[in-house]
């Protein structure tokens, strides 16, 4: 089967990149298409629309390359297309409350007809034709959060919880996607599949205990539950809870703390490390007591010490200064607002939200940052009586090596769209 690829040139704000070249679950997303549907596809092609799609009488599979989606949706959708026997649409119904809670609020990706909303994933078993019929997949959600906060903390947009799916899609229109796609599509998703086997498999807790007892080890810190990769040196006093995973080539130093994690190669986790829910990527170093709590580095990103990221996203080669903290909470019962692919403001439809800093940026040390605050890539922040506190999005030109007669040394990799390129600089 043929697939096909319409090209989504929009950039990421504040990343300045095209979605598909970012990274979800520490893996590049179109390396993470091609393989998910590497079972479907003989032959892949580019397109830059859909109207630009051939016309033969081929079985095709298209999708945009914004679009995540995991194995098991995949799986799904592909079966219900083809006992269809007809050209199908992805599509998502409003009881779908993981996609109307958190998929929904910040996308622009998605058409409305009816009450379904469609997606840019398509199946054509003998060409392309119009009309196709949607399908609608139950992304099978339940709730898993945190329930015993105090009450402030439950807004009128409900509980501290997540509406956390075992199969999904979603479109990569924000930063705040990235977050959820790596959170709960990712790290939450693989905890509920882990529980949903304890619960349905004897076999599965069978193998599990026995693991456990004879590495003499608590049931989640076995290795039927965290996967280490090869050449790693981890201290004998870290502590690593799953379901987790730890790439090749890393090492983890005294006294760290890893709670269901997905850790790239070549990371370097010092001393006293706290992280929880969080994915780091390929070449992260994260020096004594830095923090991570529902966060995602993406590869090469260094968090300095006693500094604390709370669901923030931060972007490839950026450097977080000592004693940093990225607020999550509205201190006023304020919605928060994010910005979406137009990089317009809308309400996030999320009780608590950290920030997010772009590729290649150097922020000082002693910085405080407000919720759902943006720095665009490339940027420099020095810390200074001036500006301590971060309340409002910061852009390339705010930047303050500007005023340095070494600015040329700080070169600009991720212009905007229409700019001048990398080179240029």
């Amino acid at each position: 089967m043929r697939k096909y690829l319409l090209h989504d040139h929009r950039h990421v704000h504040p990343f300045n990149e095209e979605a598909r070249d970012l990274r979800i679950q520490n893996r590049p997303l179109w390396l993470h298409q091609r393989d998910t549907l590497a079972a479907y596809a003989t032959q892949e092609v580019d397109l830059p629309s859909f109207e630009a799609l051939p016309r033969d009488g081929g079985e095709c599979l298209v999708h945009r390359d914004n679009l995540y989606f995991d194995q098991p949706y995949i799986d799904a959708f592909m079966a219900a297309a083809r006992q269809t026997g007809g050209p199908c649409r992805a599509a998502f119904a409003p009881d779908n409350r993981t996609f109307t809670q958190h998929v929904l609020p910040l996308s622009t990706s998605f058409t409305r007809e009816g009450n379904l909303y469609l997606a840019d994933l398509w199946y054509f078993p003998a060409g392309v034709a119009p009309d196709p019929h949607p399908v609608v997949i139950n992304f099978d959600s339940r709730e898993i959060g945190y329930y015993h906060v105090p009450t402030y903390m439950a807004t009128d947009k409900g509980d501290l919880v997540y509406q956390v799916p075992l199969l999904g899609l979603i479109a990569i229109d924000s930063w705040v996607h990235i977050l959820l796609a790596d959170l709960i599509f990712g790290l939450f998703k693989r905890g509920a599949r882990y529980e949903q086997n304890a619960n349905a498999s004897t076999s599965f807790k069978l193998k599990v205990l026995w693991r456990a007892l004879l590495e003499q080890k608590q049931v989640l810190r076995c290795s039927a539950v965290v996967r280490v990769g090869r050449n790693c040196t981890i201290d004998p006093s870290a502590v690593i809870t799953g379901p987790a995973e730890i790439g090749d080539n890393c090492t983890i130093g005294a006294g760290v703390v890893i709670d269901n994690c997905t850790i790239g190669d070549n990371v370097n986790i010092a001393q006293g490390c706290q992280l929880l829910l969080s994915t780091v990527g390929d070449g992260a170093f994260l020096p004594f007591r830095a923090s991570l709590f529902m966060t995602t580095l993406m590869e090469n990103a260094m968090v300095a010490q006693n500094t604390c990221l709370q669901l923030c996203v931060i972007g490839r080669r950026t450097f977080i200064g000592a004693g940093t903290t990225f607020t999550d909470f509205n201190l006023l019962p304020t919605p928060i607002r994010a910005m979406n692919a137009d990089l317009q403001l809308r309400e996030s439809n999320a009780p608590v939200l950290g920030g997010c800093v772009g590729h290649n940026c150097r922020i000082g040390s002693g910085m405080i940052m407000y919720p759902s605050r943006t720095i665009e890539s490339d940027v420099v922040l020095f810390a200074s009586p001036g500006r301590r506190v971060l309340d409002r999005n910061v852009t390339y030109e705010d930047s303050d090596h500007h005023q340095l007669r070494v600015a040329h040394l700080h070169q600009r990799l991720y212009p905007r769209k229409g700019e001048k390129t990398a080179e240029a600089w």
